[in-house]
């Protein structure tokens, strides 16, 4: 079927022609809805915040239900345990557990602690800005190296720009809003080289979403009591953005310097949901699967519609939408879908979320509309 044929079928047939001929698009079973929770069908369609569209998971609401009467009490004994089973779970001690109010916290707290006073962050660019912005009002300086044409982070030239001023070296990987991972060859000794210079801050919130085999995380260097740290958060995969709960890994004299700045803490249901969560491999795999199929069905539009896009290793995907986003960004939300907003300089790329069936279809049929 040419283009033409394509879009004309798929506007006629709207939700049917687009999840048909995907073959993904089974509806999720009674006992399904009740152990996965899928997100109530939202106006507009929140695609622009990469929210998992599923979870919190049937245990993680009987396990946050059960800790209520706990309530009362403030959550430190809690929070010990959980920073027990988190070391277990990286191979690290205790020490090297730092337990944030989300891992945005993580980031600003570590910004603040090695950026404060001045002193410069070399980060790739676009990137997640939680850091880097933070610093900044701390008075730090943000050296910025673009991606490569792939949308890859440019390590060779953020190695070259390290200098006696530079504080902190932050890699997003996968990076938001681009989606790509730095080549697994290449990135534990980019990694390596870098924090015998300076500190190495290594963001994974979407690791748990890279499909290729053997991918290291930098826990690895952590391991060798290196300078380097790496945040992890509950937010994604395990779908309790909400509760606003991460955590850090670091060597224990960076992750004592690093407690000390922090400021929000979380609190005693959120240390209980991340308890289960991490128990609860069902979910964690049914959100994994659910995500790829989510994408699949992003992928086959972007196909037809010829909108060259790039491979995604996160719960997103980062497209080439051939206008300028804010102007395209109006024209979706008009049709019931919000997703991401503009990522200078890629003012004519577009950032969308992997959401539930019924959102991705919306957001495909709006893509068709506008693009036919």
């Amino acid at each position: 079927m040419d283009r033409r044929s394509w879009l004309k079928s798929t506007s006629l047939g709207g939700s049917f022609a687009l999840l048909g001929g995907l073959g993904v698009a089974n509806a999720l079973t009674p006992e399904e809805v009740i152990k996965f929770n899928p997100r109530p069908i939202g106006k507009p369609a929140r695609l622009s915040s990469n929210e998992n569209p599923y979870g919190p998971s049937k245990r993680v609401r009987d396990a946050v239900t059960a800790t209520f009467n706990d309530g009362c009490r403030y959550p430190y004994p809690h929070l010990f345990e959980l920073a027990d089973i988190i070391a277990e779970k990286e191979g690290v001690t205790k020490d090297h557990i730092v337990i944030t109010g989300g891992s945005t916290e993580g980031l600003r707290v570590t910004g603040l602690t090695f950026a404060n006073g001045g002193g410069e962050i070399i980060a790739g660019q676009p990137t997640f800005l939680a850091m880097m912005t933070y610093a900044k009002e701390w008075g730090a300086s943000i050296n910025w190296v673009p991606v490569n044409k792939k949308k890859e982070y440019d390590i060779d030239e953020i190695e070259k720009r390290i200098s006696a001023k530079t504080k902190l070296v932050f890699l997003c990987n996968p990076n938001n809003p681009t989606s790509t991972i730095i080549e697994k060859n290449k990135l534990k000794d980019f990694c390596n080289t870098v924090s015998n210079k300076t500190i190495l801050f290594s963001d994974e919130a979407y690791y748990d979403f890279i499909d290729e085999p053997d991918y290291p995380s930098m826990v690895e260097l952590v391991k060798e009591d290196k300078n380097v740290i790496v945040s992890r958060t509950f937010s994604k995969v395990y779908g309790l953005a909400g509760f606003r709960i991460g955590y850090l890994i670091a060597r224990p004299e960076l992750a004592k310097k690093l407690k000390k700045n922090i400021m929000a803490n979380t609190n005693i249901l959120a240390i209980a949901a991340a308890k289960e969560a991490l128990l609860d491999k069902e979910f964690y795999q049914f959100s994994l699967k659910k995500n790829r199929e989510a994408k699949e069905m992003i992928y086959k539009t972007l196909d037809h519609l010829e909108l060259p896009y790039v491979k995604s290793h996160t719960n997103f995907v980062f497209f080439n939408s051939g206008k300028d986003i804010r102007k395209l960004h109006k024209q979706i939300l008009d049709q019931g879908v919000a997703v991401g907003r503009p990522f200078p300089p890629f003012f004519n790329w577009c950032r969308i979320s992997t959401g539930l069936v019924e959102d991705v279809t919306k957001f495909n049929q709006a893509l068709v509309n506008i693009y036919s």
